[in-house]
């Protein structure tokens, strides 16, 4: 069975760790003034079954509200609107504004995303993978619809664990959606104000040391706000977009500081549950660490505070300039305490524990490779991270994956935050066989160049019509130069974003490289990049700096080089063959 079909977990076992250590970023919110009474009035309210904003809110509200107001985005979910919508011609689409904004912004909320600047009158799609779990049955699926767009299909693994495919045509998404429901997968609500999908430890279930197996509650979380897969409206108007993860490493696989809420594991009175994070993001204007909540939530009883911070941020956000309608800006008004209140308000019985002090997550923990050969926790078994070169697989690489996972593996792979795969549940006697298998010989390495370990990068202007840049072939060439002029002895960080909304996370990065345009030395513009550095992820977190700004892109190697030099102890490769 898939595990998306998971829907009633068992609270998972837990490793007791004795020690109290505190794993909280160090970002503060400064406690706001006491609201006014009737900032706290909810700004929507329940019509036929939606959650629309009221109409003394809908001043300076921005575009997007706007296209929401006009018409319900999940009515194409719930009503079957999509069937209708794939039937009419596209150009009769264009004709109209309400058909138009349908494919441009409304279809989002199925998780199709119109190509209009890049790849006109197709869609990519993104998929829901709570804890980027998935089946070898639903890979060859993907690949199989992928392979029908010819050289306009491809897929990339995403920074939130999960699958996004390219090259759909309009007409086909009913039959794609059919499918997908069949292998137990969905895209659902995964995009424009919705809650993404939720991230939990690549390795759960696997890992000797992990805290506690994150599956279970990613998948509750999952359910939740999809409503086992129909369509949550209570869910689907937020003021933006909104980011979860259940932590169960003490590696920080997950990202815990750059999500709107973490679940971070913790012992209170004996019992195992989680104190909570709040209100990470990254935007083109602001940049903010989660918080702590000062909550703690038993572990078999994750979702009731979910759903209240969700209706806190849906009732009480705002809808304007949509640079500060991520959730921090609404606990900024508030304060922590007075957001506290107000999730405490919507809470079945209006009572939340104050946080615990004895986190599970060790501080001093050294963050693991996951790439490579590794035992499991299950004896006589082993898992294989391998490296996916900025994260793009192409349709024989999905369908020559699931093969591999079924022949080697249990049918399973594991998505990861950092665009590669793990395979798991390999018998130590067929790992020798699968590493002389010619994927992973040829294309995807478990044991990669030491720089192309940690490289990320985002869509870029390929496909993505924000983009700035091109990010994925360049990251790749900039490596390689890079790589032969110096050498180091640990992975480094490397993220590419192609803008300033930056999907390629660029800020927790070693090296973060943000695209602009900019001028060569000749005064001519060209594509460049802002050069971050210092980014760090797992219990000291910490979001890097501008290094130097708007570089261009075709002198970004020796900046790269001086930055390995000075930061990071690389030596040039000259005086290594001295």
């Amino acid at each position: 069975m898939s595990s998306l079909q998971f829907l009633a977990p068992s609270v998972p076992k837990v490793r007791t760790i004795n020690r109290r250590i505190k794993a909280a970023p160090t970002q503060t919110v400064t406690p706001s003034a006491e609201p006014d009474v009737s900032r706290l009035e909810p700004r929507v309210e329940e019509r036929d079954g939606y959650w629309v904003l009221k109409e003394k809110f809908r001043q300076g509200i921005n575009p997007h509200e706007k296209v929401k107001l006009e018409k319900e985005p999940m009515k194409l979910v719930i009503e079957g609107g999509i069937e209708e919508l794939a039937s009419i011609p596209f150009e009769k689409i264009e004709a109209s504004k309400l058909t138009k904004d349908d494919i441009d912004v409304r279809l989002k909320w199925l998780g199709l995303f119109h190509r209009r600047k890049h790849q006109y009158g197709r869609f990519m799609m993104r998929l829901k993978l709570p804890n980027g779990v998935t089946t070898s049955t639903q890979t060859r699926y993907l690949g199989n619809v992928i392979m029908g767009y010819g050289e306009q299909g491809c897929a990339d693994v995403t920074t939130r664990q999960n699958w996004q495919i390219r090259g759909v045509e309009l007409p086909h998404v009913p039959e794609i959606l059919n499918g997908l429901a069949e292998v137990g997968l969905t895209s659902l609500q995964s995009g424009m104000d919705n809650v993404r999908n939720p991230v939990g430890n690549p390795l759960a279930g696997i890992d000797p040391h992990e805290i506690v197996d994150t599956r279970p509650y990613t998948n509750l979380l999952s359910h939740f706000i999809t409503a086992n897969g129909r369509g949550n409206p209570d869910c689907t108007n937020l003021p933006r977009k909104w980011n979860v993860c259940v932590v169960g490493s003490h590696d920080m696989f997950e990202h815990p500081h750059i999500n709107d809420l973490a679940y971070m594991p913790a012992l209170k009175d004996g019992l195992f549950g989680f104190n909570l994070l709040v209100g990470g993001f990254f935007s083109p204007k602001r940049c903010a660490e989660a918080v702590p909540l000062d909550a703690w939530v038993p572990g078999d009883d994750i979702i009731p505070v979910c759903k209240a911070i969700l209706e806190a941020f849906r009732d009480l956000g705002t809808r304007g300039n949509r640079q500060k309608t991520r959730m921090m800006w609404l606990i900024d008004e508030l304060g922590i305490e007075g957001f506290r209140t107000e999730v405490v308000k919507r809470m079945p019985r209006q009572e939340l524990e104050r946080s615990s002090s004895q986190d599970l997550v060790q501080k001093e923990w050294e963050r693991r490779d996951y790439l490579g050969v590794h035992s499991q926790k299950q004896a006589g078994l082993s898992f294989v991270g391998l490296h996916v070169p900025v994260g793009r697989v192409q349709a024989q690489d999905m369908i020559e994956l699931a093969r591999i996972a079924d022949e080697y593996g249990s049918g399973e792979l594991r998505l990861t935050v950092e665009q590669n795969i793990i395979i798991p549940n390999i018998e130590n006697s067929r790992i020798e066989a699968l590493l002389s298998e010619p994927l992973l010989k040829e294309r995807f390495f478990p044991e990669p160049a030491i720089l192309m370990k940690g490289l990320v990068a985002c869509t870029g202007n390929q496909f993505c019509g924000q983009a700035i840049i091109e990010t994925k072939a360049r990251a790749l060439k900039v490596t390689e130069e890079v790589e032969k002029r110096v050498a180091v002895d640990r992975p480094i960080r490397m993220h590419w974003t192609g803008c300033p909304n930056t999907c390629g996370q660029v800020q927790v990065a070693d090296i973060g490289f943000m695209g602009c345009m900019t001028r060569d030395e000749n005064g001519k513009v060209c594509e460049g990049a802002d050069v971050y550095v210092g980014g760090r992820i797992g219990s000291d977190s910490h979001l890097g700096e501008v290094y130097k700004k708007a570089v261009p892109c075709k002198d970004l190697v020796p900046v790269v080089v001086d930055i390995l030099i000075m930061h990071f102890g690389a030596v040039p490769r000259e005086m290594e063959e001295d």
